[in-house]
Order: C-alpha cells, then structure tokens, then sequence
C-alpha cells in the first residue's frame, strides 16, 4: 500500500500556527499527517482532536501519533457532527479547525473501497461501512433524471443525458459491478474535454461525492465547526476541485466575523507537486474569527 503524503503542509502549519496549551481539530485526520506536524509544532503541549470516517485510517493514524499518546484522541465520525463530537471529550469551543478534504492514497489503493478506476474493484465508495448508499446502487439503479443531475452537479458536465442513456442501455442487459469496467465502459463512449485526465475522472468524482453527501456535509461543517471555533481561532480548508472550493469561498465571504487571511487560495509550488502529484488541484484557504 502507499503511504500517503499530507498536501501543504507548511503553508498549513503557518496558517494555523499552533500554540501550546490550545484545542485544535482535525476534521478529516486520515493517516494523521497534518495531526503529526501539528502536535510536533507546539512539542506535544496543545490538544489534538481527530476525526474521520474510516477505521482503517483511525488505526493509522494512533500508530502515526502514538509518541504523542495523552496529547490527542481520534474519534470515528464526520466533520458534520463536529459540534457533537467535540462534546464528547468535554470540550465546548476550539482554537483551530483544519478540514482536509482529499481523500488519502491509502484508500485510493485499497482496491476493494472501490474509489480508483485503475484498480479493479467492487463500486463502493464509502468512506464509511455505516453509510448504506454505494455508487453501484446509484449507477444501477437511478432513474436516467437522477443519474444526469449528479454528474452535472458533482461532475460539471454539461450534457450528460447521452452517456446515461448508454449506462442505462448496458445495465438492463447486465448491472454495472466493477470499478474497471464502469471506466473501460465511460472510456469507450465519452471524451473528456481535458485531454490529460482520464474520461471517467469526473464520473468517479461525481458518483463519490454523491455516495458521501460531501458537499451537504461540507457545508454543515464548516457551519458548525465556525459556531465552536474561539475568538480569534483560525479555520484552515483544503479543496481539491471547483465545487468545494466555490462552498468554502462563499462560506468564508459570507462570515461577518471574519478576517479572511488568504484573499487568493494558497496552492502548491513545483517542487511539492513534483514529490506529490495529487497535490497540483490543492487550494487553501484561511479564516479567522473576530
């Protein structure tokens, strides 16, 4: 399996600019990359609370952090929930919140998660095993009006009725069952209008985003986690497309106590996506609250 590589780590780190003695959360902790830097910033003398969906990625992450045993817990859950988990470890507010929103390498290479198209694998894409809904239910099974307003909406394309006119066609012949060939499917039939990135690209991402409710989700998170946040407490976003970029910009605008630190988003340099490729659709941005 590969590890995976935090993106932006730095720019993160002076962004929030950790202090001893203070609660920080990391809403999508994954592996604990940016955790680890965190708790290193301040010697282990702040707080860490982490969240995240998958088990699998819990355990990594106690063992990533685990010198830091006593400076932080990781609890299982979604950043929508982020008021009422922070509840549970006696906590009222927090001093940083930082939500990273790609999904890590580790779960790209777990074939069985389904969320890579180079991978063969069943069409799940859950980042949790509670959540009911999987992209084959949705491909298999949405009505021709549904499966077109997820990849418009999600995936941004702009006529999506002839594509899934074919999905429906192949599925009454044979349901959809594996990852490869669902993009061997896409591939045969469109052509992305970017040519450097694979034609089922945004077929995926639309299918993910609609299995997690992401944006919903997304929305309510930074709701909630801007409500628990402490005066002058800072709140740290990486995006990974257009979509949730646009969420978080119009999030952090519409803040009336605000002082947003990033007027342009933060993205990586030449060097960090030559030592990390998925870090080049990066976007930053930071806010702190007056």
């Amino acid at each position: 399996m590969k590890q995976h590589i935090s993106v932006l780590e730095d720019e993160v780190i002076r962004y929030l600019s950790p202090q001893p003695g203070k609660v920080y959360v990391d809403a999508t902790c994954g592996s604990g990359g940016h955790a680890k830097r965190i708790l290193e910033e301040t010697g282990g003398r702040c707080f860490l609370i982490g969240i995240d969906k998958d088990k699998n990625a819990i355990k990594r992450a106690e063992e990533n952090l685990r010198k830091f045993s006593g400076s932080f817990t990781i609890i299982e859950g979604g950043f929508e929930e982020i008021d009422s988990i922070i509840k549970m470890t006696k906590t009222e507010t927090v001093d940083g919140i930082l939500f990273d929103l790609g999904f890590s390498t580790e779960q790209i290479s777990e074939k069985e998660r389904g969320f890579s198209f180079l991978l063969e694998g069943p069409l799940d894409m859950r980042y949790s095993k509670k959540t009911y809904l999987t992209a084959e239910k949705i491909i298999n099974h949405y009505s021709m009006q549904e499966l077109a307003g997820i990849f418009k909406e999600y995936g941004e394309l702009k006529n999506p009725y002839n594509i899934v006119k074919k999905i429906i066609e192949k599925r009454k012949k044979s349901p959809f069952k594996t990852t490869t060939e669902f993009a061997d499917f896409i591939s045969h039939f469109y052509r992305s209008p970017k040519k450097k990135i694979h034609p089922a690209t945004l077929f995926f991402q639309s299918l993910r985003i609609a299995v997690n409710n992401e944006i919903e989700n997304l929305k309510t998170g930074l709701q909630k986690g801007w409500e628990i946040l402490n005066k002058n407490g800072r709140m740290i976003v990486l995006s990974f497309h257009s979509l949730e970029d646009r969420v978080v910009k119009n999030f952090f605008r519409s803040r009336e106590n605000i002082n947003i630190l990033t007027k342009k988003p933060v993205i990586a340099q030449d060097l960090e996506i030559f030592i990390n490729p998925l870090s080049r659709s990066a976007k930053m941005r930071a806010g702190e609250k007056k």
